[in-house]
C-alpha cells in the first residue's frame, strides 16, 4: 500500500469513527450517490476600460477533499456587446472547486458571462469536516449553470495603482511590502553568485561613499618594530581568510568570527543601513544563507535561514532574525548543489560510470518531516500548523527517498575525460539542462542532458546534443594547461568556456547546441600564471565575458564573437605593485551595470603596497564610473565584497575593517541674518552641510569633526573618504555639495531665490 493510499485509508477511517459518533452522512450504497452542486462567476475589475486585463473567476461551491483534485471542462461563455459568442476553456479547478483566467475586451459596450459545470465524478473519498458528511469516491455531481452577470467595458480605463517611486532619501529595513517597486534595490546575497552577477541591487554604489566601518579584527601598521620594516597586523592571506562566506540577507550583514579565535567560531549579525551588532552566536559557522519562498495551497511567504555545513553530512539552519537554531538535516547526499526557482536547495547527483541523475529537493525533504504533509491536516504550512512544529524544531533525514524529486537513467557513454587542477566541468541550468565539457590536449566534448519535464515517474531522460571538437595542434604540441571558466547564467544564446593558459586565450562553446563558437586574442603574458579561477576572475554578464588577473588589465570580450571590446589598466602612478606595472586584479562584484573590481595578491609581502585601487567601471564602455586608491583592499583567500539593498560591504586588508558602500544621508541647517530686516533691505543667508551617516557619528570621528563630517559633492568623495576614514592627509579644493535656497513669501509663493555650493567645511 502507498504512503498517499495509507493516508486515504486514514482518513476514511477517522470518517467512519465519527459516522458512528452521530454526525449526518450521505448514504453509504453499492451504487455511487448523486449530488448537486452550484456554479458561480465573477469578473474583477468589474468595470474596466478597453484593452485592459480582467479576472474571470468562476466553478462550483463543491470542493475537493485533496491539494491534488480538481473539477475538469469547466468553461465560460462570453456574449459580446455585438451578440456574438465566445466561449473559454474547457478549465481544470483546484481543490477548492473554482479556478480563473484572463480576458482583455477589445470593444466598449456590456458582455455577458455564464459559467458551465459538466456532470462528473468525486476522484476520492473524503470528509467534509464543515458539513460532516462523507462524501465517497464515484458520488456523480450533476451539471450546473451560473447566474450570467454583465461586465460592463468602457471607452476610459479603469485606474489602477500608481505604483510606489524608488526611494530617493536614505532608507531602512524593514520595507513595507507595499513599495513593490523596491524589490529591484533591496537585493540578498545568500553566497557568491555563479560569475558574481548580483541582480536585485539597482541602485548599486556610484560613490566611494562609506555609511560605516567595523572592525573585523586587530588590523593596520603594528608600529615601531626592531626589525625597522613597517610591518601591518596579518590578513589571512593566504589559506586563512576572514570575511569568507559572508552574507546579506533582508538588509543584515551576517559574516563569521576571525579564525583567529580557534575552537571558538561564530556567526555575527550587523543591520547594514546602520552598522550597529545585532546579535552574536557562538559556536556555529556560516557556510551559506537561504532565501525560500514557499508557496502551498494554503500558505505563501518567504524563509529565511542561515547554514552551517561544516559538519559534512549534516547540516543546521539558524534563524537570520535570532540566531536560534530551526532545523537539522542529516545525512545529506552529495552533488552539485543550485538553487531552485524558489530559492530552494537542489543538489543534482550524476553518475556516468552508473548511468544515472537524480534530484535532490529541499522542499521534499521539509515534507518529510514529523507530522508534515501537504494536506488538509497541516493547512499547507512549512515551519508549523496550528496542531504542533513540522520542519522547524525537526531533524530530517535526507537519505529518505522521498527526499527526491526523481531519478533517471541517462544514456550510455558520457564519461569525462577531463584534466586540469580543480576541473569543474558542468552547469546546471535548473529545470532546463546539464551542460558538460569534458576537454584535454586533443579533444573537446560537450554535451547535455535534458531536465525538463522530470518528475517522480520519470525514467530516463536524452542528451539534447552531444558535439566534439578537434583542438588545435599547439593544444597538444604545447602541452597547454586548460582550465574550465565557467559557462553564462542562461543557456539561451549562452557560452560554456575554457581557458588555454600558455596561450592565454578563451574558448567558447555554445550551451544550445555544443558548437563550437569562438577564440579570443591572446591577453598579457601575466596573465598565464596562476592555477586556473584561483588566481583570475572570469565572469559572463550582460552578454560579455569579463576577464582579468596576474596582468592587471580587464578584458571585456562580446559573448556573440569573442571579439575585445575595450580593456581597462588598473594603472599605478608610483610604481607601486609588486607584480607588474599594473596592480593584480579581481572582480568583486557586478551589479546594476557597473563592475567592481580590486586589487588582490596571493600573499601580501611587508611593507604592503601603497595606494591599491578599488574601482567601478560601467559595464558596458568600460569608463570609470569612481575609483578609490589606498582604500578597500581586497583579499584573495577572505572573501572579496559582496553586496545587498544596493550596497556594497567590503573586508579591507589595510586595516582589517568591515566597510559599508552606498547612500548615506545629510543634515542641512540655515541661517538668516538679520533675523528681522526691512523690506527691500539684503539679508546672509548661511548654513552647513554635513554628513550623518552611521560612520560619520562615530566617536572617533565626532572628535576629529565637532562640527560634523562635511558633505562633499561626488567628484570629490574618494579624496574625502580617504581622508576622513583612513586618516590621510586633506585633499585640496574639496567641492562641496550645491544648495538650493528657496523662499516663502507673505503671499504663501514658494520659489528659488538662489544657489550656493559649500565647501571643504562644510559651510
Amino acid at each position: 500500500m502507498t504512503y498517499r493510499r495509507r493516508r486515504i485509508a486514514t482518513a476514511v477511517a477517522f470518517s467512519l469513527l465519527i459516522i458512528a459518533a452521530g454526525f449526518a452522512v450521505l448514504p453509504i450504497k453499492a451504487q455511487a450517490a448523486r449530488m448537486k452542486t452550484f456554479a458561480f462567476v465573477d469578473a474583477v475589475p468589474n468595470p474596466v476600460g478597453v484593452g485592459q486585463e480582467v479576472l474571470i473567476r468562476f466553478g462550483v461551491m463543491q470542493a475537493l477533499g485533496y491539494p491534488q483534485d480538481g473539477w475538469t471542462g469547466l468553461t465560460v461563455t462570453v456574449v459580446k456587446p455585438d451578440g456574438t459568442s465566445q466561449t473559454l476553456g474547457p478549465y481544470r479547478t483546484d481543490s477548492t472547486g473554482g479556478t480563473a483566467t484572463t480576458f482583455i475586451p477589445n470593444t466598449a459596450g456590456t458582455y455577458k458571462l455564464t459559467a458551465h459545470f459538466p456532470e462528473q465524478a468525486v476522484p476520492e473519498t473524503f470528509f467534509d469536516y464543515e458539513r460532516g458528511i462523507l462524501i465517497l469516491a464515484g458520488t456523480v455531481v450533476g451539471a450546473a449553470t451560473s447566474d450570467t452577470i454583465d461586465l460592463v467595458v468602457t471607452e476610459q480605463p479603469r485606474q489602477e495603482h500608481p505604483g510606489m517611486p524608488l526611494p530617493s532619501e536614505y532608507w531602512t529595513r524593514p520595507i513595507d511590502p507595499q513599495l513593490r517597486e523596491w524589490y529591484a534595490i533591496s537585493g540578498n546575497w545568500v553566497q557568491r553568485p555563479d560569475n558574481s552577477l548580483a541582480l536585485y541591487n539597482d541602485d548599486a554604489p556610484e560613490t566611494a561613499h562609506v555609511l560605516w566601518v567595523k572592525p573585523l579584527t586587530t588590523g593596520g601598521l603594528a608600529g615601531g618594530l626592531l626589525t625597522g620594516v613597517p610591518a601591518s597586523s596579518e590578513t589571512g592571506d593566504a589559506y586563512a581568510g576572514k570575511f569568507i562566506n559572508s552574507a546579506i540577507l533582508n538588509g543584515v550583514l551576517y559574516y563569521n568570527r576571525d579564525d583567529d579565535y580557534a575552537g571558538q567560531k561564530g556567526i555575527i549579525a550587523v543591520d547594514l543601513h546602520t552598522g550597529e551588532e545585532l546579535w552574536f552566536r557562538n559556536n556555529t559557522y556560516l557556510s551559506f544563507g537561504q532565501v525560500f519562498y514557499f508557496n502551498s495551497f494554503n500558505y505563501d511567504g518567504v524563509y529565511t535561514y542561515l547554514w552551517d555545513t561544516s559538519a559534512g553530512t549534516t547540516w543546521k539552519a539558524y534563524d537570520p532574525f535570532t540566531g536560534e537554531w530551526t532545523y537539522t538535516m542529516i545525512n545529506m547526499p552529495s552533488g552539485t548543489q543550485v538553487f531552485g526557482p524558489s530559492g530552494e536547495i537542489l543538489i543534482y547527483q550524476i553518475d556516468y560510470a552508473n548511468r544515472w541523475m537524480a534530484l535532490w529537493n529541499q522542499t521534499a525533504a521539509g515534507q518529510t518531516a514529523p507530522g508534515f504533509a501537504i494536506d488538509p491536516t497541516t493547512y499547507g504550512s512549512w515551519s508549523n500548523f496550528w496542531g504542533g512544529p513540522l520542519v522547524s524544531g525537526s531533524t530530517i533525514d535526507a537519505s529518505d527517498p522521498r527526499c527526491y524529486s526523481w531519478n533517471v537513467t541517462i544514456p550510455a557513454g558520457l564519461t569525462p575525460f577531463s584534466v586540469g587542477l580543480f576541473a569543474t566541468t558542468t552547469k546546471i541550468y535548473p529545470e532546463d539542462r546539464v551542460v558538460t565539457i569534458s576537454f584535454n590536449q586533443t579533444d573537446v566534448r560537450v554535451w547535455a542532458l535534458n531536465l525538463k519535464g522530470l518528475n517522480s515517474k520519470s525514467t530516463f531522460t536524452s542528451t539534447l546534443f552531444d558535439k566534439w571538437w578537434k583542438a588545435p595542434a599547439v593544444w597538444s604540441e604545447g602541452q597547454v594547461t586548460l582550465h574550465f571558466v565557467g559557462a553564462t547564467n542562461e543557456a539561451e544564446n549562452g557560452v560554456i568556456a575554457l581557458w588555454a593558459k600558455e596561450l592565454r586565450k578563451h574558448y567558447a562553446f555554445s550551451t544550445e547546441t555544443g558548437s563550437f563558437l569562438w577564440e579570443t586574442d591572446s591577453e598579457h603574458f601575466l596573465n598565464a600564471y596562476g592555477a586556473g579561477a584561483i588566481e583570475h576572475s572570469w565572469f559572463f554578464a550582460y552578454g560579455k565575458l569579463y576577464s582579468t588577473g596576474v596582468a592587471g588589465i580587464l578584458y571585456c570580450y562580446d559573448l556573440k564573437t569573442g571579439d575585445t571590446l575595450w580593456t581597462y589598466k588598473l594603472d599605478d602612478p608610483y610604481t607601486e605593485p609588486v607584480t607588474g606595472n599594473y596592480w593584480w586584479a579581481w572582480i568583486a562584484v557586478i551589479a546594476d551595470g557597473k563592475i567592481y573590481m580590486g586589487h588582490t595578491e596571493h600573499s601580501a609581502e611587508n611593507p604592503m603596497p601603497r595606494g591599491a585601487p578599488f574601482v567601478c567601471l560601467d559595464a558596458d564602455t568600460g569608463d570609470v564610473i569612481w575609483r578609490v586608491n589606498g582604500m578597500f583592499r581586497q583579499t584573495r583567500w577572505g572573501g572579496a565584497a559582496i553586496i545587498g539593498d544596493s550596497i556594497i560591504a567590503t573586508m579591507d586588508t589595510y586595516d582589517q575593517r568591515i566597510y559599508a558602500i552606498g547612500k548615506g544621508p545629510s543634515k542641512t541647517t540655515v541661517e538668516a541674518s538679520p533675523e528681522i530686516a526691512v523690506h527691500g533691505n539684503k539679508i546672509l543667508v548661511k548654513g552647513m552641510v554635513t554628513d550623518v551617516s552611521p560612520g560619520a557619528k562615530s566617536a572617533a570621528l565626532s572628535m576629529r569633526f565637532p562640527n560634523g563630517v562635511p558633505a562633499v559633492a561626488d567628484e570629490s568623495m574618494s579624496d574625502w573618504m580617504l581622508y576622513v576614514y583612513k586618516q590621510f592627509p586633506c585633499p585640496a579644493n574639496v567641492k562641496g555639495v550645491e544648495v538650493v535656497i528657496e523662499v516663502l513669501d507673505p503671499n504663501n509663493n514658494y520659489y528659488e531665490v538662489a544657489r550656493a555650493t559649500s565647501d571643504g567645511s562644510g559651510f
